[in-house]
């Protein structure tokens, strides 16, 4: 099978079982909406799970398998796997130390961390102190994610990538239930979420071990970090990629923070708003990221510059012709969604007003996410981490003053908005230092797809505009009414769009449908 194909298969297999977890994402943001709403409580706690999310992708998703995977995987394809587990055991151990040390200065500190980024809470009495026992209860949740992180990149140098990408399913359902079931042991029932949280990130890391046994892989503390020349490679690496994971948190924390300053439940529509605008973007563009990384840092490794560069135009090529629709569809349906199912109960009109709105600013930056991420990875196959750290840093820049100037005339709306404009800075940037690399890469394999796309896109919002007009969305009721015009305005607007790409002969989505069909494209 070759390397093309590879990477589809994966990104598939790896979709499928995000998705089923981004629907359990979406019935968990619709049951504490329905709970909890857009306000006093839903403020705190997702600015609390702002700190032990923001150092998950310290640890975890973000630098720690960025730099581990291609190490990894050139030890495990050249030396074979008795040194791959040897460094996997020795990460695993170093990793729990510092995990130790991280949690434990967290809780310890959280006071003052939660008083740093919220500090407008302040204003509102007794809303830091929530902040603070909400932040301290889920804290320790940062050590299993991180582990589960690890074991993630393991698994995906071995060619599994199905339950770990399944693993966000088991913290939607374990929140989901902490949520109906718990909320009546505590006098604030947003605890029952937080203690959700942290019971849901172990539970993610316990279901991978079939797939650990399955590989006969069984880990062993060894402490015997000196002299491993692997792992001073993987620490070298992670370093610089901390500090660009950070950098890209700033960003997110600065808006949480600019937004705590303005009217009361501009945290919670901002927060509703980016998780609806991540469903299309963790079912597909982090799937195609994740599958991509170990192939290319395969080609890296066997110094394959001619298949690397192949892969990552596929992989920005794919990135193109399916988030171009996932942006329109966003666009469309911002406000159905939200009223078919957060309207009602402690969500209001006022609510879904300005949570459909955050969505369609967040929604343009979509494409630039997906070019960014695709874009890191390979520089992170080529061993350069150095270079997205740069980057992030003047990306940080572009969205501080973009969220200050454009804050003040459109409130939470603007921060919005100032995150999409930095999205478009940063991958513009590392695409134009990738070209330096990998040589030119919007050529004609990149932009003829796009090109013949177009088509599809018109009539695609022309078919769902006409259909998502039979049912009145401002409006609470006719709940089975709008689920059938909504899913009718999907199944076509999907439909539309792959009909029309089969026509104009795409053929990466003539792949994919052969795929699908259990057939390999000629």
């Amino acid at each position: 099978m070759s390397s093309q194909k590879k990477i589809a298969v994966a990104t598939m297999v790896m979709a499928f079982a995000t998705s089923l977890s981004r629907v359990a994402g979406l019935i968990r943001d619709v049951i504490v909406a329905r709970l909890f709403g857009a306000g006093f409580v839903t403020d705190a706690f997702f600015m609390a799970f702002t700190i032990p999310n923001l150092l998950r992708r310290f640890f975890g998703e973000g630098s720690l398998t960025a730099a581990f995977v291609p190490i990894f995987s050139e030890v495990f394809h050249q030396r074979g796997e008795a040194e791959a587990q040897r460094l996997a055991n020795r990460c695993i151990s170093l990793l729990l130390l510092v995990m130790l040390i991280v949690v434990s200065l967290g809780m310890l500190c959280s006071p003052w961390i939660v008083q740093g980024i919220g500090y407008g809470f302040g204003a509102v009495e007794g809303k830091l102190e929530l902040t603070n026992q909400l932040n301290r209860l889920m804290f320790p949740y940062i050590g299993f994610v991180s582990l589960l992180a690890l074991v993630t990149g393991i698994l995906n140098v071995r060619g599994h990538f199905f339950l770990p990408s399944l693993s966000p399913l088991f913290l939607n359902l374990t929140m989901i239930l902490s949520a109906l079931l718990l909320g009546q042991l505590f006098d604030q029932p947003i605890f029952a979420l937080a203690v959700g949280v942290l019971a849901g990130g172990l539970v993610q890391l316990l279901v991978q071990f079939p797939a650990l046994l399955k590989y006969r892989i069984r880990f062993r503390l060894d402490f015997n970090f000196r002299g491993d020349s692997q792992l001073r490679r993987i620490m070298t690496l992670m370093l610089p990629g901390i500090v660009g994971v950070a950098i890209y948190q700033i960003n997110i924390i600065v808006t949480r923070l600019l937004a705590s300053f303005l009217p009361e439940g501009s945290v919670s529509y901002l927060y509703y708003g980016q998780r609806l605008f991540e469903f299309p973007q963790g079912i597909f563009i982090v799937s195609l990221a994740q599958a991509a990384l170990p192939m290319m840092s395969q080609q890296a490794a066997e110094k394959d510059h001619r298949g690397l560069r192949q892969s990552l135009v596929f992989a920005l090529t794919l990135i193109s012709i399916f988030t171009l629709p996932a942006i329109l569809g966003l666009i469309l349906c911002a406000t159905p969604i939200y009223s078919l199912f957060f309207h009602g109960g402690e969500f209001d009109q006022q609510a879904l007003k300005n949570t459909a709105l955050a969505l369609i600013c967040y929604a343009p930056g979509l494409l630039f996410v997906g070019y960014s991420r695709i874009a890191s990875q390979t520089f992170y196959a080529l061993k350069d981490t150095r270079t997205p750290v740069i980057v992030s840093f003047w990306t940080l820049l572009v969205n501080f003053f973009a969220a200050l100037l454009l804050m003040r005339f459109y409130q939470h709306l603007g921060l919005a908005s100032a995150l999409t404009i930095s999205s478009f800075f940063n991958a513009a940037a590392l695409l134009w230092l990738l070209r330096r690399k990998v040589g030119p890469l919007f050529q004609k394999a990149l932009w003829m797809p796009l090109l013949k796309s177009l088509p599809g896109c018109l009539l695609m919002v022309f078919v769902v505009s006409i259909i998502l007009s039979g049912a009145d969305w401002q409006q609470t009721g006719e709940t089975l009414w709008k689920a059938a015009v909504l899913f009718a305005a999907v199944v076509a607007g999907v439909l539309t769009y792959l009909g029309c790409c089969l026509v104009c002969g795409i053929d990466e989505v003539r792949q994919g449908w052969q795929l699908l069909r259990g057939r390999h494209a000629g």
